[in-house]
């Protein structure tokens, strides 16, 4: 009678657990921290849209174009960027040449800003969200600190505290029913801190009452006091919700302020499928979308750009902006001119398979005068020395969030000899930045001018 019974639970058991088994292969969740907090993540990460696929997937197939180029001879193979698929950057500062390490407070933090402090000299204003150990907490904080350099890496001098950003409330039935609980969101994310001409400048996601989730744009002085140089009110004394020419999407992230060479500003929306970017006003308001205006954009970044498969990757914006003379400060008969002087930024292209995400950073330079044409783009992604690819194919998640000059006295505008901050962050659980020359993170250029 018991092996009677026993054969019969076999019989039903037995099937369920197969198929349960062949499920967890086929959703490989060796390569996802979790499935469902993966998941949740990848919906708030800094360059989630709408539009990106939710499912796991395997990355795709070959389409036939050679995309790596065969090692040069004797040089070591582990390192991705050593295959020539990347343009590798190199600190100028770490022993090593590699990225360092920014360290807030045992919680960790995610997405990381450097700007120079205006009066410590050697001493930097560090800007990062609060990493979420609770995944059920809808409220979201960015921590400041003076910080300086040690054996460690960027570490804060004391410990970090919270800038007091308002919160925001989200407008009537702006999220659908699937995106219900972004609307319990409570402060700030994805903080971009920032340098203008004059002025530093904060920009963030919040609760929007023209979307879902929105960007706003604060002062940065108004939140603390460092000591930064008073100037003229340049605005936006409180955070003010950007608005962008329609239509608007239902997440909108990452937007970038630039100014041009007479100092009027402006807000760059998006830069893929197309660029869309408009003059802003003191109110949070822009007027028409001017990408269309900039004529051979479309030739130029089909050059340049990834090509991409119809799922699970995607373009977006990453950094905030900074003004460039293609010159050496060095040189004495360098002077900015309108035809030698840019702003560039940094995008990012997007993979997520397997419940990861993987970023792979570009520069885009544009003119700093109407229509703001694209004048160049890197032709390989940039590969920041110190991320490790792994034994399994794919390497760790590093998203590029900010850049700042390094300089105390250096504000908006650089030359190519001056070394500026790139800041990323790093699997959604520490921070990191390099310390790069301009000229070597410009290095490998494709400009539009070329067949």
């Amino acid at each position: 009678m018991i092996a009677r019974d026993f054969k019969r639970v076999i019989l039903i058991v037995g099937p369920f657990l197969f198929l349960v088994y062949v499920g967890i292969r086929c959703l490989d969740f060796r390569d996802s921290a979790s499935g469902f907090n993966s998941w949740f993540d990848h919906i708030f990460a800094p360059n989630w849209r709408q539009g990106d696929e939710l499912k796991p997937h395997s990355r795709p197939a070959s389409s036939g174009v050679a995309t790596e180029v065969q090692p040069v001879d004797g040089a070591p193979e582990h390192p991705l960027a050593s295959k020539q698929t990347h343009h590798e950057i190199f600190s100028t500062s770490t022993f090593d040449k590699k990225f360092f390490a920014i360290r807030f407070d045992d919680d960790g933090a995610i997405n990381p800003n450097i700007i120079p402090h205006p009066t410590i000299e050697n001493s930097y204003v560090i800007v990062a969200q609060r990493r979420k150990i609770n995944h059920d907490d809808s409220e979201h904080v960015e921590i400041t600190c003076n910080a300086t350099f040690t054996l460690e890496g960027l570490v804060c001098v004391d410990a970090p505290t919270v800038l007091p950003i308002a919160a925001t409330k989200s407008g009537d039935d702006k999220c659908p029913p699937k995106l219900a609980y972004i609307a319990m969101n409570v402060g700030p994310h994805d903080a971009r801190v920032l340098y203008g001409p004059k002025a530093p400048f904060i920009v963030y996601g919040s609760n929007s009452i023209f979307a879902c989730f929105g960007q706003f744009m604060q002062d940065f002085r108004t939140l603390g006091d460092w000591g930064f140089e008073m100037s003229l009110d340049q605005g936006f004394a409180l955070g003010t919700e950007l608005q962008r020419p329609a239509p608007w999407g239902m997440m909108e992230k990452n937007w970038f302020p630039f100014w041009d060479e007479e100092g009027a500003v402006y807000v760059h929306h998006d830069v893929a499928p197309k660029r869309v970017f408009a003059k802003l006003n003191a109110d949070g308001s822009v007027g028409p979308n001017l990408g269309p205006l900039a004529a051979g954009d479309e030739a130029c970044m089909s050059k340049y750009m990834p090509k991409l498969p119809p799922d699970l990757e995607s373009i977006h914006q990453a950094t905030n902006s900074l003004s460039i003379t293609l010159c050496k400060r060095s040189d004495p008969t360098c002077k900015a001119t309108s035809d030698n002087t840019f702003v560039f930024t940094v995008f990012q292209h997007k993979t997520f398979y397997q419940f990861h995400s993987e970023y792979e950073p570009y520069v885009m330079v544009f003119r700093q005068k109407a229509p703001f044409e694209v004048f160049a783009m890197s032709k390989r992604p940039i590969w920041i020395h110190g991320r490790e690819e792994k034994l399994g194919g794919g390497s760790d998640m590093f998203y590029v969030t900010s850049m700042s000059w390094k300089r105390q006295d250096q504000r908006y505008h650089g030359f190519l000899d001056d070394v500026l901050f790139l800041s990323f962050g790093i699997e959604d659980e520490r921070t990191g930045a390099i310390d790069v020359l301009a000229e070597d993170l410009l290095a490998e250029l494709g400009t539009c001018l070329e067949p």
